[in-house]
């Protein structure tokens, strides 16, 4: 006889190892989805470990309380974003700075006042986008991110201008108050010299943007033409190991790495030097303070603050008295970066050829061009006896082959000047402000969604734009010639239609 009691408990003890399996399977499931689900929402808000005395970060989005940006993604020491661009992953974010040390005193539209601030920002940060890896024509590889650094008497004046803009305000004093400075020749001298007197070394807050392996520093009222990714490759991943210049164009077509290098340095620094104001029996050349390619480094900052905190200029013969001075700007910036990278650390600073880099369109020569004729000395010849006088006139360079222009001796493009004489010193100026109004009008139609119009076409054009004068140069932003004739930027329309 079959026991049907005892079948009706096998069956039910069956059931209930089943139900503890399916339990048991659930518990286990379930643990390890939470502990997944953790360690995926550690990692995504831990910020990442980055060194606080050198660049190699990414820029981030997290700012902590010395305005250093913290968060990030490490890889072989270079920060990258982790979401890509048109399909191409950056190989890093250039932080690229721009410096307002004081605010208009009479509107006026030279160096960084006026139409400068404002209009020279928007259209300078749209070339450098133009040439990112934002922009997938331009072919580079690298993204970037937009710093202002803002004296505080300059603050009512840049950030209203600049913050709408996409610029970081990072608000900066000088690195070291005027008082503090114990050379009394520098300390009595430095607020009348250059530009911007002793504000001049807010630049030098651009070392701090450690966050970012490469930092641009550069005038409003400079444009980038093409990608500088070279530079970039050189400093983030070292010389070419073949000995080549990496195709860079090195002042006098000198090697990337000098004799003085030793075979573990590394380059630090790209600048061109400021041969206008060059004279015969000057012993060293000033850099040209509108650009500077870096690697930013919190030692390196200290550095020039104990520099310019001992203040060791001396009358006659700059600093250190090695000749790196007197000449313009010599006190402050133009005259600190190359006695920091020819003197104290020669072979870490490479000298960029002007004609390429930073190009002003200047007479290479100490007499005046007439007739496209040039004549006298070269003035980078006066420090280089070995090239025989021979130096290239930048107002001959092709317009295709110069990847940065900075409008000091064509002018600034907001003062409609046209630059319409056929001669060699206007012709190439005439190209830099055509491009200038050529990237602003990108910048308004095709990131702004303004209206386009036909140039040829001008009443459509003063329709829209207000300008009538050379439309076709000056493309409906100028009224007449001369900087009264300008038409600025409407930032605050964009602001209000944006928000």
């Amino acid at each position: 006889m079959v026991n049907l009691n005892s079948r009706r408990g096998a069956a039910h003890h069956h059931n209930y190892q089943y139900i503890t399996r399916i339990f048991q399977g659930f518990v286990v499931f379930t643990t390890s989805v939470i502990i997944i689900g953790y360690y995926y929402f550690l990692s995504s808000t831990i910020p990442a470990k980055i060194n606080n005395r050198s660049g190699g970060g990414d820029d981030g989005n997290e700012n902590d309380s010395s305005g250093i940006q913290r968060n990030g993604i490490q890889r072989n020491g270079i920060s990258r974003i982790t979401s890509g661009h048109n399909g191409k992953q950056p190989i890093a974010t250039i932080g690229y700075a721009v410096t307002v040390s004081g605010c208009p005193k009479d509107n006026g539209s030279r160096g960084d006042f006026g139409a400068g601030i404002s209009d020279g920002a928007a259209v300078l940060k749209h070339s450098i986008h133009l040439n990112s890896i934002q922009n997938h024509q331009s072919q580079s590889m690298y993204d970037y991110k937009m710093y202002a650094l803002v004296h505080p008497e300059a603050e009512s004046c840049a950030r209203p201008a600049l913050e709408p803009l996409g610029y970081e305000i990072l608000l900066r004093d000088v690195p070291v108050p005027l008082e503090e400075i114990e050379g009394k020749f520098l300390r009595e001298k430095v607020p009348s010299n250059g530009c911007c007197g002793e504000k001049e070394f807010v630049k030098i807050h651009a070392y701090t943007l450690i966050q970012h392996p490469v930092v641009v520093h550069l005038d409003l009222d400079t444009l980038v033409l093409k990608p500088m990714d070279r530079l970039y490759d050189v400093m983030i991943n070292g010389a070419p190991k073949d000995g080549s210049n990496g195709e860079i164009d090195v002042a006098f077509g000198d090697p990337l790495i000098s004799s003085t290098s030793s075979s573990d340095s590394q380059i630090n620094a790209f600048f061109t030097r400021d041969y206008n104001m060059a004279h015969s029996g000057q012993k060293h050349v000033g850099a040209q303070g509108g650009f500077l390619v870096l690697r930013p480094s919190l030692d390196v900052y200290d550095e020039f603050v104990a520099i310019i905190r001992k203040g060791d200029f001396h009358p006659n013969k700059g600093w250190g008295g090695l000749g790196f001075g007197p000449f313009y700007g010599s006190m402050t910036f133009q005259g600190i970066i190359p006695y920091f990278y020819d003197h104290l650390h020669p072979g870490t600073g490479v000298e960029l050829n002007p004609c390429v880099y930073n190009n002003m369109a200047h007479n290479p020569r100490d007499k005046a061009t007439k007739n496209d004729i040039v004549s006298g000395r070269c003035r980078d010849g006066y420090n280089r006896p070995d090239k025989h006088d021979e130096c290239e006139d930048c107002r001959s360079r092709p317009f295709g082959d110069v990847f940065t222009t900075h409008f000091t001796l064509c002018q600034k493009p907001w003062e409609c000047l046209p630059q319409s004489g056929d001669r060699i010193q206007e012709r190439l100026c005439r190209k830099f402000h055509a491009e200038w109004y050529r990237v602003r009008e990108d910048l308004e139609t095709k990131m702004w969604g303004r209206k386009s119009v036909q140039l040829t076409n001008a009443d459509e054009v003063v329709k829209l734009r207000g300008g009538r004068y050379q439309t076709e140069h000056f493309r409906g932003y100028c009224k007449q010639h001369g900087k009264n004739g300008y038409i600025k930027v409407d930032i605050q329309s964009q602001k209000l239609a944006s928000s």
